[in-house]
């Protein structure tokens, strides 16, 4: 919304009305399209009624001027109000010396587009009208004029159909009302401006919160240089090393000395979020000020059971615009840690829609805590801060780096099935909905083409005409659901009308990192594929609109790799950082003899994996968890392992596992089992049964046996989960809470059409297409599983191995630098190797 270098603060006249004059419901029943094709589209009927206004229309016309401010606190400063008025409409003099000057009565014309309604205006609305009135003060005050004339012009672009509304201030009533607007804003910028300085007074007395760590000076010096000489830089950083405050302290020292506005710190699950909302806390309790948001999903922070914005149906949507402003000035100036709760807490004070409430909010704070998709993602991008042509002061933290690559890839690829066409074109009977039949239709008979000459499958360097038939259809939709706003509109046609537009933008921005293909998916659907490959080109144009960007992980190997996929320079700067934790805590075991391989997935694999999880539990009791290649593998080997490797009539052991689709209260459940202090492994289902000598699922402890006997026996737990899932990554399982884990197999992710694409992509390219597709990716679930286990200084544990590709010079050169000893073993020598550890005779 706004731009402050040093103490100017820079905004538009359009972001200025927009934030202050807008009023009434939220309400998108419809679109709210403001995509490129709506743009192109307004912009081509401005240029026809500017070109058709006669000579005494002089269009785009540049104005801007500067308001001296002081804050209540005594900071000066200056705010620049810019912006192009749609035209001036006088006859105008020019001198000698290329000044302008009118002669005569002066118009400001504002033009505006409108898909629908124009017809039904009786009055303009009121925040295009102030716009103008901005522009109207602006010019009479530069030019001496005693009256002025505002006229705002409404166009649909589609009939061109065209009403005007005319008025004519006095210049003393024009000023009056542009003074009270500009005190309306200094209340928000006195409080910006007195925060700032507040903050960076602040962060002159700031020190480290901690004592530092091995190498971790060093980290935080390169992280400020890097900010400091608008660069990018990776940090490859093993547990312990302290990567959340060693990034995020430079950051804020840099924004203390106006390298940076903004600090964006960035992650890939809300787990980890808690993590930089702590960090910035310890800052805070050693002096700082600094406000910072966490911005929450709209549909977990809706106060409704179902999130719909229709104000028919929703208190906080209706009137929401009216008292918004109120609701975040009351937050802003009384909250520093502004989370989800907070949020929800004024936003039902208020009575106004959490979401948006947010987001108004984060132009007020210092940081802001998300996911990537706000920075990333072309369509759920936070568009005040990275709109098309939009640049900032911002400095953005990406946390566990390692899974932007493939979010990215899917945040700019795009996909359709041939079948939704026919699907939604069974909803549309109206006759007013004609058109769009009809277009559907055009799609689909190209549809038909290209399944008939691709088959099954086939890679495409084009899709032909389907992408201009599609361009159509996405067209007629826009219209058709502009006209429909307010009214209720399928949800299925919507989400189709949202796919196709995404399809399109990405066929706008798709180039030789793309890959075009059509296929016949397991259910018999024809797809339409647009997909991603190297996201790197689009990654760099956002980062294109920042000051710097840091990428941080405990799994960033290859970092070339990385490189090459996020920032796609392998010169970028990169820091690998060494553990500050004793070696001597920690020991790698990898299996010779183990196997995940698709072609030994056989009973027999099976129990030499149940041998190795036995020998490791027996070893040493304690709390242990196994990550496996699937949940049908995981599932296979449970069922082993609980009938013939535990003793129903002793059960030393307990074993609990992850299942596919559980809930977070189901995961926190989970998680307690690890965390308690008390023994919480009663809380359990065991697989046995005294019937008959018989196995059988679904029993419970107090069925057939004595709580308190059972919890005098039970000394281990084994928790089964699936590598690369939502236990692998992301938690702290800190000291006896987790002493040990089992990797069954290398990560690599399931051989499919999707990812042979991306290595033929890469083989193409001269790179290892395999290792790119499925070597990397695989591994660096393998370390982050592996990296549960030691979280402190004072952790202690077996990390073991249990597939023999680990042993290879492929898998060897991906090891970490503190994996410098790793003992490789066969089963039967398990048990020695992990009492030896342990210093157990």
């Amino acid at each position: 919304m706004y731009v402050i270098v040093k103490n100017v603060l820079r905004i538009s006249v359009r972001n200025l009305v927009e934030f202050l004059c807008t009023s009434g419901d939220i309400d998108k029943r419809s679109t709210g399209i403001s995509d490129v094709h709506a743009m192109q589209e307004g912009a081509r009927i401005h240029r026809k009624i500017q070109h058709a206004a006669g000579s005494a229309y002089h269009a785009e016309v540049p104005l801007k001027m500067e308001f001296n401010q002081v804050t209540n606190f005594g900071n000066p400063y200056v705010i620049q109000i810019e912006g192009r008025a749609d035209g001036i409409i006088a006859d105008i003099v020019e001198d000698e010396e290329g000044n302008k000057t009118p002669l005569g009565p002066v118009t400001v014309d504002e033009i505006k587009t409108m898909q629908s309604g124009i017809t039904k205006l009786k009055e303009p609305v009121y925040v295009h009208k102030a716009q103008a009135m901005v522009y109207a003060y602006i010019y009479a005050t530069k030019n001496e004029l005693d009256s002025i004339t505002v006229q705002m012009t409404y166009c649909n672009p589609e009939t061109e159909f065209t009403k005007k509304f005319v008025e004519e201030y006095t210049y003393e009533d024009l000023s009056s009302w542009f003074n009270k607007l500009l005190l309306d804003f200094k209340k928000w910028t006195d409080f910006l401006l007195d925060e700032r300085a507040r903050r960076n007074e602040s962060i002159r007395n700031l020190s480290f919160p901690f004592e530092y760590r091995e190498g971790q000076k060093a980290i935080i010096s390169s992280v400020y240089r890097t900010i400091t000489s608008k660069e990018h830089m990776y940090i490859q950083a093993p547990t312990g090393v302290g990567k959340t405050i060693s990034t995020v302290y430079p950051s804020v020292q840099a924004m203390g000395r106006d390298y940076i506005d903004k600090i964006f710190y960035l992650t890939s699950k809300t787990i980890t979020r808690t993590v930089a909302e702590d960090t910035f806390e310890i800052l805070r309790d050693k002096g700082l000020s600094f406000r910072a948001i966490t911005l929450t999903a709209k549909e977990k922070i809706c106060p409704l059971d179902e999130c719909e914005c229709n104000p028919q149906v929703c208190p906080y949507a209706k009137g929401h615009y009216d008292r918004v402003n109120m609701a975040v000035y009351d937050m802003i100036t009384h909250e520093k840690t502004i989370t989800r709760d907070v949020v929800l807490q004024y936003a039902k004070e208020q009575t106004v829609c959490p979401f948006e409430m947010e987001l108004d909010a984060s132009y007020w704070c210092d940081g802001i805590i998300c996911d990537y998709n706000y920075v990333f993602d072309p369509d759920a991008c936070l568009k005040r801060y990275f709109a098309e042509g939009n640049k900032g002061d911002y400095c953005i933290l990406v946390d566990e780096a390692h899974n932007l690559v493939d979010r990215a890839r899917d945040m700019y690829s795009a996909r359709l099935i041939k079948e939704d066409f026919l699907e939604v074109k069974k909803l549309l009977k109206d006759p007013s909905e004609k058109k769009i039949v009809s277009a559907i239709n055009k799609c689909n008979k190209e549809l038909i083409e290209l399944k008939k000459e691709a088959k099954s499958f086939k890679k495409l360097i084009s899709f032909g005409k389907f992408s201009l038939a599609l361009e159509r259809l996405g067209g007629v939709l826009m219209k058709y659901l502009e006209r429909q706003k307010g009214k209720p509109v399928y949800p299925e046609l919507l989400d189709f009308y949202f796919d196709i537009r995404h399809f399109l933008a990405m066929e706008d921005i798709a180039d030789e990192k793309y890959v075009r293909y059509v296929e016949e998916d397991e259910r018999g659907n024809f797809v339409i594929n647009l997909s991603c490959i190297d996201p790197s080109g689009n990654i760099s144009t956002r980062l294109g609109q920042v000051k710097s960007a840091i990428f941080f992980s405990a799994t960033l190997l290859p970092i070339n790799y990385y490189k090459e996929m996020i920032t796609g320079k392998v010169s970028d700067k990169a820091i690998y950082a060494n553990s500050p934790f004793d070696k001597d805590k920690k020991r790698v075991i990898v299996a010779r003899d183990v196997s995940s391989r698709y072609s030994r997935r056989n009973e027999t694999e099976y129990r030499k994996i149940c041998s190795y999880i036995d020998g490791m539990v027996k070893a040493k009791p304690g709390k242990y968890m196994v990550f496996f290649p699937s949940f049908a593998f995981m599932e296979k080997v449970y069922d082993l392992y609980t009938n013939y490797y535990l003793n129903p009539f002793d059960p030393e052991v307990n074993v609990i596992m992850q299942s596919s689709k559980m809930s977070e209260i189901e995961r926190e459940e989970f998680l307690k089992n690890f965390t308690s202090k008390e023994d919480s492994l009663l809380n359990v289902t065991f697989a046995f049964s005294l019937e008959d000598g018989k196995l059988s699922d679904g029993l419970k402890v107090d069925d057939k046996f004595d709580r308190a006997n059972l919890k005098r026996d039970i000394k281990s737990l084994v928790g089964f989960c699936v590598l690369g899932g939502i236990f692998s990554e992301g938690i702290d399982l800190k000291e006896d809470s987790l002493i040990g884990t089992a990797i069954v197999g290398t990560g690599i992710p399931m051989i499919c059409r999707s990812r042979d694409i991306i290595k033929d992509y890469f083989n193409d390219n001269k790179k290892d297409g395999y290792s790119y597709a499925y070597v990397y990716p695989g591994m660096n679930k393998v370390l982050q599983a592996a990296g549960r286990v030691i979280r402190t200084a004072d952790d202690e544990g077996v990390i073991l191995l249990l597939d023999d590709r680990f042993l290879t010079p492929e898998y060897e050169a991906l090891f970490p630098r503190e994996w410098d000893k790793v003992y490789p073993i066969n089963k039967d020598y398990l048990e020695n190797v992990v009492k030896d550890f342990w210093g157990i005779k």
